[in-house]
């Protein structure tokens, strides 16, 4: 059984709203037209938490005030370290390097698994993995950060 790919990503929460990146609708990439997180791959030996804060600074310019770990999990042959951190700026103040669209999700939105993208002119999925975490975080962190 070979290692899983390890990868860093982050929930960035504005109040009770969620920022969620639209993955370009390449079928030669990971979750192709699909709603995830920001983050991706580290880099050999590199600190998760490195990677994560690289991550948001390379896909929207963004540097995180800090991030805290919420949860490692192994699926599918991929282990996710899953950081969570406050956005603490508005989406004009971000520039999308990474991806075809981004915006803010509601609980609502996460729970239906899907939200309409102005960009893409259509309405797309959220990642099945993403959408746990996410249910998993709002239940379990959100109401500790009073969003």
């Amino acid at each position: 059984m070979s290692e899983p790919v390890s990868v860093a990503i982050a929930i960035l929460y504005q109040g009770d709203r969620y920022l969620m990146q639209l993955r370009d609708d390449k079928p030669n990439i990971v979750y192709p037209g699909v709603w995830t997180f920001f983050g991706g791959h580290m880099e050999p030996d590199e600190d998760p938490k490195v990677a994560v804060l690289r991550e948001l600074q390379e896909e929207i310019g963004y540097t995180a005030p800090q991030v805290t770990l919420f949860e490692c999990r192994v699926e599918d042959g991929i282990k996710r370290h899953v950081f969570y951190a406050p956005l603490t700026v508005g989406l004009e103040e971000l520039t999308l390097m990474e991806g075809w669209d981004f915006g803010l999700w509601t609980a609502d939105d996460v729970r239906r698994g899907d939200r309409y993208s102005p960009i893409a002119q259509q309405t797309r999925p959220i990642g099945k993995p993403h959408q746990k975490i996410l249910l998993s975080f709002i239940d379990r962190i959100a109401p500790q950060l009073g969003t």
